[in-house]
């Protein structure tokens, strides 16, 4: 799985906004806590807020804050707003593609992936990646030293 800069500063930019609670914080308050470019991520608060998952206020009392509670937004509800589908093949979703002789197994694959995709992003809440509290099938992931190293290519 691979995460775009959008999805990574939009899930940085919504832990802040989960720790600042319902006190709106200025994008450009956002920008400099996570090292995130301005006029990007202005762009990345746009389409939350499209989506429903953040509100904002012009003004000097102006600002962003979560639209529902931070247990109530999921990293998928994130990923979603900004990227679309969890997983998508030849931007298609994976019940809609086939295969045909050996190739066949892969839709089910891709399926596959998806729901384990699905099992950890949407069980993981703004507020868990706030307080810095997992779940517990998602820290007994962690645990396992292979879950930290990336195979290298032969």
């Amino acid at each position: 799985m691979r995460l775009s800069a959008r999805v990574d500063y939009a899930l940085r930019a919504a832990a802040e906004l989960a720790v600042a609670g319902s006190h709106p914080v200025t994008a450009v308050q956002l920008a400099e806590a996570q090292q995130i470019p301005p006029k990007f991520l202005e762009n990345i608060l746009g389409q939350l807020r499209r989506s429903g998952l953040v509100r904002s206020q012009r003004g000097p009392e102006g600002g962003y804050w979560l639209a529902r509670p931070a247990e109530q937004i999921s990293l998928a509800d994130i990923i979603r707003a900004i990227d679309g589908p969890l997983l998508g093949v030849r931007g298609e979703r994976p019940e809609h593609v086939g295969y045909e002789g050996p190739a066949r197994s892969l839709q089910e694959v891709w399926i596959a992936l998806r729901a384990s995709e699905r099992a950890i992003l949407e069980q993981v809440s703004l507020a868990h990646i706030a307080s810095g509290e997992l779940p517990g099938p998602v820290s007994k992931l962690t645990e396992d030293p292979a879950a930290w190293e990336s195979p290298s290519l032969i």
